[in-house]
């Protein structure tokens, strides 16, 4: 349980939110009135009271809404949480979408103190059932359950498809894929062949919006160009080779050519990402080959399934 200390909103972006006596959310939007609501995973944003009294120990005087954040409560560390955790308080349901954000410019907080904490203790939210909030409301929280459905986001490597010269067909074909599997794809992105720009999506992905699994597509053929499979292993915390094994093997059975591709597949801490050949044909080849077993996979990285042995 938590209490809700403070509201905030602001009518624009850029500038810091204010405190208003009751918050109207409003389902799969945000809070009325506030400039960062919309159709997207963003709409709510949280911060525990505890850590903001805790940086004003430390002479910071910042007031209620000057991190940006919507929602401030007391009792609650946002920051422990898993994504897909639920809040549910005065009839309004939250479910939290990510946590933490890049600082793409520091802030007047950052500027005086050296610091701010909103890019790692703030967490965010979309919101699942509208109503009002008021300061003083319980905010009760309960984790995930274990038989979600499984999140997943694609990201397409392709230097004509991010300057809009070529439509990308490979990021639908991948969602129509794992969408008829119960899959939930929470982001298509098609970029060009950078690998710093690759690396820092994965990282994402994997830290702040925890998906289960990343698809990537493209970049993994011979071209200098094509550094998909390095990126990936520079964000990896370990392999998992099997994976991108199984997808050469299937794909030997319908094109020796196969044996070109460098994918690969790795773990980063509980997220599965997957390099996948460029063309939608070979792409929805390589998940038929793989879909079948990953279920077991991913439910052990979640903790909710255990490792099993064969028994002849």
């Amino acid at each position: 349980m938590g209490i809700v200390k403070a509201i905030c909103i602001s009518e624009q972006k850029g500038v810091e939110k204010h405190p208003i006596p009751v918050g109207h959310f409003v389902e799969n939007y945000g809070l009325e009135g506030d400039a960062h609501a919309g159709n997207w995973h963003r709409q709510i944003s949280l911060l525990s009271y505890d850590k903001v009294e805790a940086f004003n120990q430390r002479g910071a005087d910042v007031k209620d809404g000057d991190f940006g954040e919507n929602l401030v409560v007391e009792g609650v560390d946002f920051r422990s949480l898993p994504v897909g955790t639920t809040l549910y308080c005065g009839g309004v349901v939250l479910e939290m979408t990510q946590i933490g954000k890049e600082c793409h410019s520091h802030c007047a907080i950052h500027k005086r103190m050296g610091d701010c904490i909103m890019p790692r203790e703030g967490v965010f939210a979309k919101v699942m059932k509208g109503g009002d909030i008021y300061p003083g409301d319980e905010l009760r929280i309960e984790l995930p359950k274990a038989e979600r459905p499984f999140q997943a986001a694609v990201i397409v490597l392709s230097d004509k498809g991010s300057r809009g010269e070529r439509v990308d067909e490979s990021g639908p074909a991948v969602k129509e894929v794992l969408e008829g599997q119960g899959y939930e794809v929470v982001e298509i992105l098609v970029i060009p062949d950078e690998p710093e720009l690759l690396k820092k999506n994965l990282v994402r992905l994997s830290d702040s919006r925890q998906v289960d699994v990343v698809f990537t597509s493209g970049g993994t053929g011979f071209s200098m160009r094509d550094q998909t499979p390095e990126a990936t292993l520079a964000v990896a915390d370990r392999n998992a080779p099997g994976i991108a094994e199984a997808i050469r093997h299937g794909s030997m059975q319908i094109t020796s050519r196969a044996m070109l591709s460098r994918g690969v597949s790795v773990i980063r801490k509980k997220t599965l990402i997957i390099n996948l050949p460029g063309s939608p044909k070979a792409v929805r080849e390589s998940l038929d080959f793989i879909l079948g077993d990953l279920p077991h996979g991913i439910k052990i990285l979640r903790g909710t399934d255990g490792e099993c042995a064969r028994r002849d």
